[in-house]
């Protein structure tokens, strides 16, 4: 009688733990921090940038980064196709602090590609210069 009692509590704290473990793992694989960004610049890596801010946002005090592709959130649904040509590469999604790069990778991962959010946009790449 006594093991009964305490199944169903142990079962749900298991669930609970897995579920935590699995979330972890999927904002790990979802995200990039500034720091990996920069590493990846720095040696050299194929690694594509797509800045998701407008256009007068790059020329603005935060800058951009050398390279990168520019299709504003706003309308990215309607342009992906323009990323075709690198569905089989990783892109990092970027914008000012890391909000509108959080819609642009879903978008970007729900079109087939491989793309990860900078955490903290260019705000937090800004830090480490």
């Amino acid at each position: 009688m006594n093991r009964q009692k305490y199944f169903l509590p142990v079962i749900f704290l298991i669930l609970i733990t897995l579920f935590a473990c699995s979330e972890t793992q999927e904002k790990e694989e979802f995200n990039l921090t500034a720091e990996e960004l920069n590493t990846a610049i720095q040696s050299g890596s194929d690694l594509i940038i797509l800045d998701v801010r407008t256009p007068p946002e790059l020329v603005g005090q935060h800058g951009q980064i050398k390279g990168v592709i520019n299709i504003p959130v706003q309308v990215l649904e309607t342009r992906i196709n323009e990323l075709d040509e690198y569905k089989n590469e990783n892109i990092a999604v970027i914008c000012r602090s890391g909000n509108r790069s959080v819609h642009a990778t879903k978008l970007s991962l729900q079109n087939g590609f491989k793309a990860k959010n900078v955490l903290g946009g260019m705000k937090a790449y800004n830090k480490l210069k």
